[in-house]
């Protein structure tokens, strides 16, 4: 190069600020997130273990699953979906306003989520057809924990059989009649007895207003336990007190 002769530089683009508009500090990939409850990730799920009972939640469109005229119906979709198949079986559930908690034991993570989409659209249609809309019922996948130790397990029992003192309010029922807490014999204070199983005047209400108590096996919505810690080995934790609200690890 000729001494004296600059070197050309190449221009610059600078950026132009636009008034009212924020500076980013980095690109954000993907959808913006809905405000408010955090939708269930679109991810592979976990392995699952036949011997580990699952937690289950699946969140409703709809805020009206615990009325008198909607759980009758999701009721017998619970009683028909826990015998649909041998190696699927519903041991737990209790119905909130807009989501269910479900306790589950599967053969396989195949039959985990081929039954849970079963139930989901058993549960799906017959509510569709009962109010006469169309359209989807459930707001997300579902969600699903594996519970591996009986004290986990007891905690979710707990969570789940009494998790209408979360949402209810204080001084109800002492039992939750739109769960499976009718037919729970681990209760601490009933010597192993389910609260459907005892006297009439203990006041223990087996069923909500307006929905008879079932008089067969097949209405029944849950069936017993097989996996050793939904069966046996939860109670080497300390029996459920009716106002133990469980918790979620």
């Amino acid at each position: 190069m000729a001494k004296g002769v600059r070197k050309s530089r190449r221009p610059v683009q600078l950026g132009l600020p636009l008034p009212g508009v924020p500076k980013q500090a980095g690109k954000v990939r993907g959808r913006k997130p809905n405000a408010g409850r955090r939708h269930v990730r679109h991810r592979v799920r976990d392995p699952h273990a036949s011997a580990h009972p699952v937690h289950v939640v699946l969140r409703s469109r709809l805020r009206s699953l615990r009325s008198q005229f909607v759980f009758p119906t999701i009721r017998l979709a619970l009683a028909q979906a826990a015998r649909a198949r041998a190696d699927f079986r519903i041991t737990q559930f209790a119905v909130q306003g807009d989501h269910v908690h479900l306790i589950v034991e599967a053969g396989s993570k195949q039959v985990l989520s081929r039954g849970m989409q079963g139930l989901a659209i058993r549960i799906a249609r017959r509510v569709n057809a009962l109010v006469s809309r169309s359209g989807r019922v459930w707001a997300d996948r579902f969600f699903s924990r594996a519970l591996k130790s009986p004290r986990v397990v007891r905690n979710a029992l707990a969570y789940v059989l009494n998790n209408f003192r979360k949402h209810c309010a204080p001084g109800g029922a002492r039992i939750d009649p739109y769960s499976s807490a009718p037919y729970f014999s681990g209760f601490s204070g009933l010597d192993g007895r389910a609260p459907n199983e005892l006297p009439a005047n203990r006041g223990y209400p087996l069923s909500p207003r307006g929905v008879p108590p079932p008089e067969k096996e097949e209405h029944v919505p849950v069936v017993p336990p097989r996996t050793w810690l939904g069966k046996s080995g939860w109670r080497r934790a300390p029996a459920i007190p009716f106002h133990d609200r469980g918790r979620v690890v």
